[in-house]
């Protein structure tokens, strides 16, 4: 799973705000996780997002419960959006579907598109 906030000098950090809370990412995992939320909640559906605190925050994890009903805001601290990698979006929308919702893991390789995807 991903730590919670990537220290790294080229790393932009933005944050989830959700139910009066700041939650941070680095842009690039917010913007899968703002295309990957904003289906599921389009079509009503509800799930819990979840994922690892690094060593330096403790110990633990963050779980919450997304829901139309709550207002999300996501702030990116870079002007570009990140490009995107299907292969992740794919497994967040998998993971939103199990009983501990949707996984924030580290990026994975992105797959070559098959032809059937052209």
């Amino acid at each position: 799973m991903l730590t919670f906030l990537r220290i790294e000098t080229s790393t932009r950090v933005g944050y989830l705000k959700y139910n009066g809370e700041e939650f941070e990412f680095d842009d690039r995992t917010a913007t899968h996780l703002q295309i990957a939320i904003s289906a599921k909640l389009r079509r009503a559906e509800h799930f819990f997002l979840t994922w690892n605190l690094n060593h330096k925050q403790g110990s633990g994890r963050h779980s919450i419960w997304i829901d139309n009903g709550v207002p999300l805001h996501f702030f990116f601290s870079g002007s570009r959006a990140a490009t995107i990698n299907r292969t992740w979006l794919d497994q967040l929308m998998l993971t939103a579907a199990t009983p501990l919702g949707m996984q924030v893991a580290e990026e994975p390789a992105e797959k070559p598109a098959s032809p059937e995807d052209e």
